[in-house]
């Protein structure tokens, strides 16, 4: 048994599990936390890839979600504007669905309710004129424009982390715990190392269970605790296909289900389109995007864009698993996306905050909440930190990253700007710590394809937990887009021989 009693031992290493851990360590706690997979591996890494207030919940009468969501957009840019950025989103009005009027008064509210500073409002377009209606079938004249920002969902997940860590934080990831039980005033939580088997029982004085959609099975299976909550899973998936359009901004599309699909430009090359709201049985771990999904979305688009969709064009799908407070709602897309924690533990008994849904955009608010439910419990704690705290690479200016790449542009001449602006992008201005010295990309090392070299992988698994092909290719990095199967191959066994000794 480790010797060391920790504040707080958070199971689960996705936004929300990564958050608490950055903000708790940010307060002056020790912090434990223990993830069987790698970071994000789960839902945080499967989302739309969107910081927005969420247009769609207005109709269900989510204002307190929409408010608050809304209002972290901005806080949250300024915190990572080198993986958070600004998306203009275009939707195109269509006769039948929802009325002209109901539109304009739903983007009134979305440009009103949060405390927009920065972000341009809403306007209305002339499909006939703008750019925005080429890729579009005849027919659509009227458009409406607002704002939303674009992130780098598991990059969000990793900063939060490497953050936490830096704060003195313990970051246990491909570490399952196999049960948690309250003893002599403290929680003893046993784990597994997956890759050496080795166990090892720490003890917290407080416990959050942030296992997203594993959260029912660890509440009944792993921890001694009782819990009054129910989880819905819902199944968002998303398809990549070549780009379909050849502006910047991203469609909405409404579809007479009322329910919406995204298509977004992503990784330069590519369109990313989703998502679908379907109830979900099986294991989280084997969602998959299937047939009907697949079908639902080509159909959805194919609506809008003159060129059609097939199912042969898509080069990448994925799916996450929603991991929903259940409401009582008839339909999957009506479920809340409203996070709930639920505080069981009191007096002499070792608190654990069991954390119900939640997305993307408050995972920051959320975690506040979560440590004001344990404050009581740990009085010692510090005041909450993180509203206007950079994460790791992110001390620019919100229009900063410009700026930025001319520099490093300047001070590293040999290097490939395509592959100095991908750095920018990915590492902000911890940029220099990977290339160090470099004059030339020949003093990178390797280079694996697709501009990934040897120096930035050591970085990876040195700093980011990256241990194998997928954490990098589709975690750290989205590169998996572009490598062949034979680069994959080599980079695997590369990885594997590099992370055996370190």
């Amino acid at each position: 048994m480790n010797d060391r009693i920790y504040d707080i031992a958070i199971i689960g290493g996705g936004v929300n599990g990564c958050g608490i851990a950055r903000d708790a360590a940010g307060r002056g706690l020790s912090v434990y936390l223990a993830e069987k997979d790698d970071l994000a591996f789960g839902t945080s890494s499967a989302s739309t890839k969107l910081i927005h207030g969420g247009l769609r919940y207005l109709e269900h009468y989510e204002f307190g979600l929409v408010r608050e969501s809304l209002s972290e957009r901005e806080v949250l840019w300024a915190m990572a504007p080198h993986i958070i950025h600004p998306l203009r989103f275009v939707l195109p009005y269509s006769k039948g669905l929802r009325p002209a009027w109901l539109i304009r008064l739903g983007l009134f509210l979305y440009d009103h309710l949060g405390g927009r500073k920065r972000l341009p409002g809403c306007r209305s377009l002339d499909l006939k004129e703008d750019p925005a209606g080429r890729p579009l079938r005849d027919g659509f004249s009227k458009a409406f424009e607002y704002s939303d920002c674009w992130v780098d969902d598991a990059r969000l997940v990793v900063l939060n982390a490497r953050d936490a860590a830096d704060k003195g934080a313990t970051i246990a990831t491909r570490t399952e715990v196999t049960a948690a039980k309250r003893q002599e005033g403290l929680w003893q939580v046993d784990t597994v190392d997956k890759a050496t088997g080795q166990r090892e029982t720490i003890r917290a004085r407080a416990l959050v269970n942030a296992t997203g959609p594993w959260i029912g099975s660890v509440v009944t299976e792993r921890i001694g605790a009782s819990s009054r909550g129910r989880i819905r899973l819902v199944k968002g998936s998303h398809i990549v296909v070549p780009r379909m359009f050849d502006h910047e901004r991203a469609y909405i599309f409404q579809n007479s289900d009322k329910r919406i699909v995204f298509a977004i430009p992503y990784q330069g090359q590519f369109t990313l389109i989703g998502t679908t709201d379907v109830d979900f049985t099986d294991r989280p771990e084997d969602a998959h995007a299937d047939a009907s999904e697949i079908d639902y979305l080509c159909r959805t688009v194919g609506e809008y864009f003159s060129v059609p969709l097939s199912p042969d064009q898509i080069v990448w799908s994925y799916s996450g698993i929603r991991p929903l407070y259940d409401d009582g709602a008839s339909e999957a897309q009506k479920a809340t996306r409203d996070y709930v924690l639920e505080l069981d533990g009191g007096d002499t008994t070792p608190p654990v905050v069991n954390v119900f849904g939640g997305k993307i955009t408050t995972y920051r608010l959320l975690a506040e909440n979560v440590l004001r439910k344990l404050n009581p419990f740990l009085p010692a704690m510090g005041e909450p930190w993180t509203k206007g705290a950079s994460l790791p690479g992110g001390a620019i200016a919100l229009d900063g990253k410009p700026a930025l790449l001319a520099e490093m542009l300047k001070a590293f001449p040999g290097i490939d700007a395509k592959l100095l602006a991908r750095l920018v992008d990915t590492y902000g201005t911890q940029t220099p710590q990977i290339l160090g010295d470099a004059k030339s990309e020949a003093d990178l090392g390797r280079d694996f394809g697709a501009g990934l070299h040897q120096r930035e992988l050591e970085h990876l698994v040195a700093n980011e937990w990256a241990r194998n092909a997928e954490d990098v290719l589709w975690r750290r990095t989205k590169l998996g887009l572009n490598m062949s199967n034979q680069q994959v191959t080599e980079l695997s066994a590369w990885l594997e021989a590099f992370t055996a000794v370190n």
